[in-house]
């Protein structure tokens, strides 16, 4: 049975749900929801069910999985273009209703089911927000489901989009179907400066792409000596003074102002 791994909406949660034929990766398609029917992106297909990280929800087996009713149609796009429309003045006035009530949270979007019987407000804070007094507002006003989601700067630069410091827009927005732990660890073995500010990305994490270069890095990293350690080499005795982890070189400096580059075989 396919197995297709959908993201909900524009920003909401990765999600697997019982896949078609026709379906392919980046078709956006209708599917079932908890209550009622919503629309999302489809980002891989499989044989099988996708382990979720980062606390984001998953069935745990193809008989639990939903289904997906079908590929948007024309008359879908509309009501998608149409819910987003709505979507900007229902997050003016629930800002408005923040501010009110004067809770230390920003709002980053807000986005309508595909049946407009739920909306859901996205917001960062530094802790834990007590909203059940918005939220009750809210649906008086709108007399539909409100959820409040905290997110992290991650997610919402994910949403907001932008340019890395590569010149291509941001992994998380082109093709990241998660966010993974990145550590300074990563940034040491791929020998980039530790300064926050060229190894953070516009969320001020540090760069995703630290993470999946990691890899690459770390393999070919295998047999290579570490700066400082002294080692021998065909013309004598010296100290690692550099190493080019990709090219698989390494500098000796042999004394007397004289450095041997010596390259190491080509890893399996």
């Amino acid at each position: 049975m396919k197995v297709a791994l959908i993201r909900l909406r524009e920003a909401g949660q990765l999600m697997s749900y019982r896949g078609a034929d026709d379906i392919a990766v980046n078709n956006y398609v209708i599917v079932e929801a908890d209550r009622g029917i919503d629309y999302g992106e489809v980002v891989e297909v499989g044989e099988t069910v996708f382990p979720m990280k980062n606390n984001e929800s998953c069935p745990r087996g193809e008989s639990s999985l939903k289904n997906i009713l079908r590929r948007v149609t024309p008359q879908d796009l509309k009501q998608i273009k149409e819910n987003k429309r709505q979507a900007k003045d229902a997050l003016k006035l629930c800002s408005r209703k923040v501010r009110e009530y004067k809770l230390p949270m920003k709002l980053v979007d807000a986005e309508y089911s595909f049946d407009r019987k739920k909306i859901v407000f996205y917001f960062t804070s530094d802790g834990r927000i007590d909203f059940r007094e918005v939220v009750k507002d809210l649906a008086k006003i709108f007399k539909i489901r409100i959820e409040m989601r905290q997110i992290g700067v991650r997610d919402e630069a994910r949403i907001f989009g932008g340019v890395g410091p590569c010149g291509h827009s941001l992994c998380c927005v082109r093709f990241l179907k998660s966010f993974e732990p990145v550590s300074m660890k990563m940034a040491k073995l791929q020998r980039l400066p530790l300064s926050s500010g060229k190894i953070s990305g516009i969320c001020g994490r540090l760069m995703c792409c630290l993470f999946y270069e990691y890899k690459t890095y770390r393999e070919f990293s295998k047999g290579l000596p570490k700066e400082g350690q002294t080692i021998e080499t065909p013309a004598g005795k010296g100290k690692v003074i550099s190493v080019n982890v990709l090219k698989r070189l390494v500098y000796v400096d042999l004394g007397e102002g004289k450095i041997e580059k010596i390259s190491f075989e080509k890893i399996d």
